[in-house]
């Protein structure tokens, strides 16, 4: 008899505790991935001089349809999204780890959902036009420093687990 509690996670029957467990590491490993994210763009930053990107601001002002009313405003609405997408990705980073895929391809698969959701996002909101349509050094960054969050991410993921 099946139980409504019970799913099949990584080949053994498990309790749904296992998924809010799992979602719960993902959020650890999401806060351990956005610092590391944070880093790699103040250092690229400071060696570039390309300025702080304001796009989680503009997700954010978008999204909850809120236009920040001063400069600081709008810099603690970019902090705020920054980390709570990152937090959130890593919930995602989370739920791929309760499902039967070894941490490696879970690990692999992570990178192309940050990336993709985020492109798809931004021009979606009007934010940004299709990524092939952005410059090469845009793109290279872009995909540098969400690979950096999904690298850092799976690996304290899979540390904690």
């Amino acid at each position: 008899m099946y139980h409504w509690d019970k799913c099949l996670l990584n080949g053994k029957v498990s309790r749904m505790g296992s998924v809010v467990g799992a979602v719960g590491r993902g959020i650890v490993a999401g806060v351990a991935g956005t610092a590391a994210l944070t880093l790699s763009e103040k250092l690229e930053q400071s060696l570039t001089k390309r300025p702080t990107s304001m796009v989680p601001a503009q997700v954010g002002a978008k999204v909850a349809n809120v236009e920040p009313k001063s400069g600081a405003g709008a810099e603690k609405l970019n902090w705020a999204v920054h980390w709570g997408h990152g937090v959130t990705m890593g919930a995602v980073r989370g739920l791929l780890g309760a499902t039967a895929l070894s941490a490696p391809v879970a690990s692999i698969l992570h990178l192309p959902l940050v990336w993709g959701g985020d492109a798809a996002l931004y021009t979606t909101l009007g934010i940004a036009p299709a990524p092939w349509k952005w410059g090469g050094q845009e793109l290279a960054t872009d995909l540098w420093h969400k690979g950096v969050l999904s690298v850092a991410t799976s690996l304290v993921f899979i540390a904690l687990d």
